[in-house]
């Protein structure tokens, strides 16, 4: 009978270390069933679980591998692998694939540990760990770190594992996404924006409003919808007739001064540079989503068309509003336009109003949302900037491309 044999390296990181010991194995015809290496502060781990040939014996083998081993100066074991355990290990691979990712300005032991646990409460088994987020300095005093690591976990979770996640999110002040790993995360292709207190950090009619002198009236009825207590289509006509009598002068104005979200700039570059098609779907005013379609180069742009007769606003809006069901159907749209599927599509947004096209996409995302789009999206960013969401779809900080 064939042996199987882990053989584990570990010693100070150094080229040529892989291609010396499967060199050593290839004189042999080793057969290598699995393979990992991992490096952690110029210290090197690597893994290789061997077949060893029926007609060759483990013992030269395995002496050639650690005289091989100590001239580079590296620690050498061999542990035994029985056929009923390699069996039980290869009968594994069908489980299911998750990707939990952890995200917070700094991440600490206690942050990882709270995670891993829950993990393991659910039966949950870590194949996997990586850092996703570049290397910070002891004295980097900018309150706009980001840290991010990766867990890559099998087996079927029960469905309290997402509520759990969340409390304890929320307790630690991170952020914890959890996620299938199949081909459609790997492959995301459209990704659509709510506009006001997403891609921006206002709310414009609030802006509006002040300019006309009616803000604090807004702003109540603003912050009722955004919290879901009433209709957003009748909480919508309700501020935009308020804003009666307003010069259309002050569109510009407000325009040029909208301050744009931690990490909107850096985000959509990089969507735009990797083929992503984006586009704004806001229950905002066109004349804003055009302004950041300008400046960020989104694809499309949806929103509501302000009445503006005579240099003044009407206090009305033309066309049909773009509420809740109207994002979602213009989600499907754009997507069946771009032939892309509904599963390779994200979503972002933080209001109420945002969560029919949030959990109809492949990856909804509730951004600094209230409590109520939070609780019912797939996911939610609350601690970092909007860049964040490219850790969701595995990219490193080393991979920007801007």
């Amino acid at each position: 009978m064939k042996e199987i044999i882990l053989i584990t390296i570990a010693g100070e990181d150094k080229p040529g270390v892989t291609s010396t010991i499967t060199q050593t194995l290839a004189r042999y015809q080793v057969n290598i069933l699995d393979i990992g290496q991992a490096v952690i502060h110029d210290n090197l781990s690597l893994g290789i679980l061997v077949e060893i040939p029926k007609a060759a014996e483990s013992s030269p083998i395995l002496s050639d591998v650690l005289f091989r081993m100590h001239e580079l100066g590296m620690t050498t074991k061999f542990d035994p692998v029985n056929h009923r355990d390699y069996e039980r290990w290869v009968e594994g691979q069908g489980k299911a694939r998750h990707i939990i990712t952890l995200l917070a300005r700094r991440i600490s032991a206690g942050h990882i540990a709270k995670v891993t646990q829950i993990a393991a409460d659910h039966g949950l088994n870590i194949d996997n760990i990586s850092r996703l987020s570049g290397r910070i300095h002891l004295n980097d005093a900018d309150q706009r770190t980001k840290a991010c690591v990766e867990f890559s976990v099998r087996g079927a979770p029960s469905e309290s594992l997402r509520a759990e996640f969340l409390a304890a999110a929320s307790e630690l002040d991170v952020d914890i996404a959890f996620q299938k790993d199949d081909i459609y995360r790997r492959n995301r292709r459209l990704v659509v924006f709510d506009m006001d207190s997403t891609l921006i950090e206002a709310e414009v009619i609030d802006e509006l409003a002040k300019e006309a002198g009616v803000g604090e009236q807004v702003a109540a009825i603003t912050e009722e919808a955004m919290q879901g207590k009433i209709d957003f289509t009748e909480s919508f006509k309700r501020r935009v007739a308020l804003l009666k009598g307003l010069d259309d002068s002050v569109l510009e104005r407000i325009a040029k001064r909208l301050p744009m979200t931690e990490g909107a700039e850096e985000l959509v570059s990089n969507l735009k540079a990797l083929g992503f098609k984006t586009a704004i779907l806001s229950g905002g005013f066109t004349y804003f989503g055009e302004h950041l379609k300008n400046k960020l180069g989104f694809d499309y742009v949806y929103a509501n068309e302000l009445e503006v007769e005579d240099g003044k606003v009407t206090g009305r809006v033309t066309g049909t509003v773009v509420d809740g069901k109207r994002k979602a159907e213009l989600l499907r749209e754009i997507a069946a336009r771009e032939g892309v599927r509904l599963e390779q599509t994200i979503a972002v947004g933080d209001g109420a109003n945002d969560l029919p096209m949030l959990s109809i996409a492949g990856l909804g995302i509730a951004f600094r949302a209230k409590p109520l789009v939070r609780e019912n999206a797939k996911q939610a960013i609350s601690t970092l900037g909007l860049d964040g969401i490219l850790y969701l779809i595995g990219f490193r900080d080393r991979d920007a491309l801007h």
